[in-house]
């Protein structure tokens, strides 16, 4: 108590006594607050635990805030000595939250310009730095009220800057200085402290001629902090994870775990289930949780049926290190190989037909003309089948590649739409079970039809066969010639070779797609009886398979059908299910000769399609359409973004 004597008395008999916050000066301040040790007890007397109350005046004027006054902050200060008791709260939020790079004056100013010349005067400052970051912070964890003390915040400004030596971020005096930052975040978060000291991060901190570690700043945005239940929370820390793990962050988010958790996917293994999140190691120390020797274990947290097969799987495997994932290398090589070779092809062929068709004027009828006499091209069975595929491949479209692309904007937005990620999947599987239902349906319903109803009448590779033949290799060849002025364009019967391109493809499809999203979809059973890496493998030509039927369907199908000259801008055959007679003359002149000569035109003659019917047929067919396009506006997004593979 006598040692304390000079401070208590100088607190209690200050040299001088004003009132009025204008009469204030710093000084007048510092005179107790600028003794080194100045502190008050928190008790009724002198031994009770002591409050310290200095404050560092030359550390003040070097910091951020050197210039302000106390009072500018202390603003329920009016006189000396002051009130005993707790003071008011310093705002830094309010004053933070006022920053602007423009003066009032001056935006009073713009404003009254933009009225003069008819604008509204509604034109707001440009907020600072420190005005973006005071509004992340009061949106974040820290920055809400506590529970148990609701006009306290969770953690308090002071807590993370200081109260008066608060300096930049990167000035090694500050508190939130990065390589400070554990210390300072351990004053509250003790066992994480305590965790990060024994991880690869914590102990690297202290080699500094190792190169640098990952301090929790760099991993916690740090006025963005926020639950770990929050999916921008969890984005937020797998994101900076990526700042340093450039690569395995990209092969992560190519993965179901990482599409998932960065749609906000609660279920969904993120950075943290798989490696310590503050007791990070080395995959070849022991310890750790990817350690071949616990990879089961920590697999089984999630996927209980787990089989030593199972860990196989590659949760980082990419398309560009052979020696390492050389399964992956060679899949991702054929299927860029595959997109590259048909889009190639077939954006050239569009290209070609369009201009020469725009050169020679050559097409169908006019849009608006209806012609009196019909043609049956497709039985309502056929078209049925053909609405199903269409319903199904655009909804397995906007679900899955949501998933492909989904650091894109738009499958962020389409997912926090939905609600749950995981919703995503069980819309993707039902859709996928339409497509394969249709697809299959309709092997099945036309070798029933050839083989048991039809035994033996039906010619397998004639004209109205869709099985590829020799008379498409020649009508490809003469129709190429037509395209560059060499020949005369070739005479088609039923089935074009490119209509029996479309047709395969979706077999083909069916068969990677199907077959790489089934073992995607019951990865426990046949982890049984497979290794892990063929679900690597499946998931990339699951996305790039879905990624070609995009670019060719909604594309390369839709010019072919409706976009080239003399259909455009839609063909409603696969509505209406007939032709008009010359329009078949004009497109199939071959299959239209050879009804004439056997007499089965008459047959085949059906009235045309009444006004309403081809209303509707227009109202569907541009509705589709018009998806289509969204879905691939959307998905090129998506690659310019993201890449292939």
């Amino acid at each position: 108590m006598l040692l304390l004597a000079p401070l208590w008395a100088r607190a209690a008999t200050p040299e001088i006594v004003e009132t009025g916050r204008e009469a204030l000066a710093d000084r007048h301040c510092v005179a107790c607050h600028g003794v080194a040790g100045f502190a008050v007890p928190t008790g009724p007397h002198g031994d009770t635990p002591r409050k310290p109350l200095f404050v560092d005046e030359g550390l003040f004027r070097e910091s951020v805030h050197g210039r302000l006054t106390c009072v500018a902050c202390h603003g329920d200060i009016d006189r000396l000595p002051h009130r005993r008791g707790p003071l008011a709260k310093v705002d830094c939020i309010t004053c933070h939250q006022d920053l602007h790079r423009e003066p009032e004056a001056l935006m009073q100013e713009i404003n009254r310009g933009r009225a003069m010349v008819g604008l509204i005067p509604a034109a707001d400052p440009t907020p600072t730095r420190a005005h973006r970051l005071t509004r992340e912070y009061t949106a974040s964890l820290h920055g809400r009220p506590r529970q148990d003390a609701p006009q306290l915040r969770n953690a308090e400004c002071q807590a993370c800057h200081g109260a008066h030596a608060i300096f930049p971020a990167n000035d090694q005096r500050s508190r939130s200085h990065r390589l400070s930052s554990p210390a300072m975040c351990g004053e509250c978060h003790v066992k994480a402290l305590e965790a990060y000291r024994h991880s690869v991060h914590g102990a690297a901190l202290h080699t500094p001629w190792k190169g640098e570690s990952a301090v929790c700043s760099d991993c916690h945005p740090s006025h963005r902090i926020d639950e770990n239940k929050r999916p921008a929370s969890w984005r937020g820390i797998i994101e900076n994870c990526g700042n340093c793990h450039a690569a395995s962050l990209k092969s992560y988010l190519a993965t179901h775990h990482g599409q998932m958790a960065w749609l906000g996917g609660k279920k969904a293994a993120k950075c943290s289930h798989c490696h310590f999140s503050h007791a990070t190691r080395r995959v070849t120390d022991p310890l750790d949780k990817s350690h071949p020797d616990n990879l089961l274990t920590t697999c089984r947290e999630c996927h209980k049926e787990a089989t030593a097969r199972f860990v196989g799987f590659r949760p980082h495997a990419n398309t560009g290190d052979f020696a390492r994932y050389p399964q992956m290398w060679l899949a991702g090589k054929a299927m860029v190989g595959l997109v590259m070779g048909v889009l190639l092809f077939f954006y050239l062929h569009s290209f070609l037909w369009f201009r020469r068709s725009r050169l020679e004027r050559r097409g169908a009828l006019p849009p608006h003309e209806v012609e009196t006499e019909h043609v049956r091209r497709f039985s309502w069975p056929w078209r049925v089948n053909h609405w199903l595929l269409a319903l199904s491949v655009m909804v397995l479209v906007a679900t899955g590649m949501t998933a492909k692309y989904a650091d894109s904007f738009w499958a962020l937005a389409l997912s926090a739409w939905i609600g749950d990620p995981m919703l995503l999947g069980v819309v993707h599987r039902g859709a996928a079970v339409v497509f394969l239902v249709a697809v299959v349906g309709h092997v099945v319903a036309v070798l029933v039809r050839l083989l048991i109803l039809r035994p033996g009448r039906f010619q397998w590779f004639g004209p109205d066969s869709l099985l590829p033949r020799m008379q498409d290799w020649h009508d490809m060849k003469a129709q190429f010639r037509w395209f560059l002025g060499k020949g005369e364009a070739p005479r088609f019967d039923r089935w074009t070779y490119w209509e029996k391109f479309d047709y395969w493809a979706v077999y083909w499809g069916a068969v990677v797609v199907g077959v790489s999203g089934l073992l995607l979809w019951f990865p426990g059973f046949f982890a049984r009886y497979l290794p892990g890496w063929i679900f690597n493998v499946a998931t990339l030509l699951h996305g790039v398979e879905a990624f070609l039927a995009v670019t060719t369907l909604f594309v390369v199908h839709f010019f072919n059908n409706h976009f080239r000259p003399g259909k455009f801008p839609l063909d409603i055959v696969m509505f209406t299910g007939s032709w008009g007679r010359q329009e078949l003359a004009l497109e199939r002149p071959e299959e239209y000769r050879r009804l004439q000569e056997s007499g089965q035109l008459a047959e085949r003659l059906v009235p045309p399609p009444s006004r309403i019917a081809r209303l509707v047929a227009h109202g569907l067919g541009f509705t589709l359409i018009g998806i289509g396009l969204l879905l691939l506006a959307l998905v090129v997004i998506g690659f310019l973004r993201q890449g292939l593979v």
